[in-house]
């Protein structure tokens, strides 16, 4: 027995409802438990879960990577719209989607889900080049991250491949360089949906020769 006394973090559930396409969640966050910014459900990503609802977006049939999944929400509605769906994030936030994936996913269809780990410009080699749909929600703030997040989809993602990034531009940090200069350069990029401060990116692949 440890005289020091027990120093393991004190985790508090928080659970919260949401609806989208007819799909009742609830999604838990770990206080607490040291996530920083992935024990939040932020709002960009549930103005990206909206825009398919509304959108009517289907990918049944669809091979589908979220990056930064945090409490994985983005990804489990994904799933729920028919997608193979691959969440990733760094290793020390893995549990929350797990939890969450358990708690939303029918035990028939968990098997299109898949929660892996994922640093940018580490191990995205790990990662097959054949998705359909890379899914990105309040992933653009920190601008020490940027060349690899780059170099992350340019990796994975192929002249097919269609990303929809969420952010919130005014209050994340480098966000409007990101989207408005350095992504455009090797992307094309276009913003198909403003709600207040959070915009919608629907990112593509240049062809060879293209590339600024």
């Amino acid at each position: 027995m440890s005289s020091t006394g027990d120093h393991s973090p004190s985790i508090d559930f928080e659970e919260k409802l949401y609806e989208f396409s007819g799909h009742p969640l609830k999604i838990t966050t770990f206080k607490g438990a040291y996530l920083g910014v992935s024990a939040f459900v932020w709002e960009p990503g549930l103005v990206l879960c909206r825009y398919f609802e509304d959108e009517k977006i289907n990918f049944t049939g669809k091979k589908v990577l979220e990056l930064g999944s945090g409490t994985g929400i983005v990804g489990i509605l994904a799933v729920l719209l028919g997608g193979d769906v691959t969440m990733t994030d760094r290793a020390y936030t893995l549990n929350q989607i797990e939890h969450n994936v358990s708690a939303n996913i029918p035990v028939t269809s968990r098997h299109r889900s898949k929660i892996r780990a994922l640093l940018w410009g580490n191990d995205q080699n790990n990662f097959p080049t054949d998705f359909d749909f890379i899914l990105g929600s309040d992933i653009v703030y920190n601008p020490s991250q940027f060349p690899g997040l780059i170099q992350t989809l340019l990796h994975i993602a192929n002249e097919k491949t269609t990303i929809y990034l969420s952010s919130n531009v005014d209050a994340r940090e480098g966000s409007a360089d990101f989207h408005g200069v350095l992504l455009p350069k090797k992307f094309n990029c276009e913003q198909v949906h403003k709600s207040r401060n959070n915009c919608i990116y629907k990112v593509t692949k240049k062809a060879p020769g293209d590339e600024d």
